[in-house]
């Protein structure tokens, strides 16, 4: 028994440093707050977006989306960022929800305007675009590609016309 002590001891150490971080875990896991300055935006979806994820201007990272919510009204996606306090975005901009490939991180890009006013603390981006579903585009583009006039159902060969006396003329190129 004297050996075992130790070993139990040390195990029980463990499982409580392991409840600590899953509480630790489930608490913060709802929201994220970094400081700075809060800013929302509404989307018809926002793919892979996932609380935490960056939020950037050409590629710099400005922020972090701190929350997503459903508006249970009309089923938009309403996105909760904070961005750092020293970066001002114009009110003219647009954001929208993109990725850095086709395997890559989402993340929201912001497209500053000209405007010389800013957004304040807890305004919306006026213009949104949402994810684009990649499954969709290459189900469109295969389904695109059926070969010319044959693989189109309505679609028919030109046909020359014929005189009024019934005999068909065709020109040569």
């Amino acid at each position: 028994m004297q050996r075992r002590l130790p070993e139990l001891l040390t195990g029980f150490a463990i499982i409580i440093v392991a409840a600590v971080f899953l509480v630790y875990a489930l608490l913060g896991a709802g929201e994220v707050s970094a400081g700075g300055y809060t800013l929302t935006a509404r989307f018809a979806s926002v793919g892979g977006l996932t609380v935490g994820s960056d939020v950037k201007i050409g590629g710099v990272i400005i922020g972090h989306v701190a929350s997503e919510q459903l508006d249970p009204v009309t089923y938009a996606a309403i996105v909760r960022m904070n961005i750092n306090d020293g970066v001002k975005i114009p009110d003219d901009s647009s954001a929208s929800v993109t990725s850095d490939g086709l395997l890559g991180n989402v993340y929201i890009a912001v497209s500053p305007g000209g405007s010389n006013t800013m957004l304040a603390s807890g305004a919306a981006f006026p213009v949104t675009q949402s994810a684009i579903n990649i499954q969709d585009l290459l189900g469109k583009f295969i389904f695109s590609m059926g070969g010319g006039a044959q693989g189109k159902p309505g679609a028919s060969a030109p046909q020359s016309a014929a005189p009024a006396g019934g005999a068909a003329t065709t020109t040569a190129p």
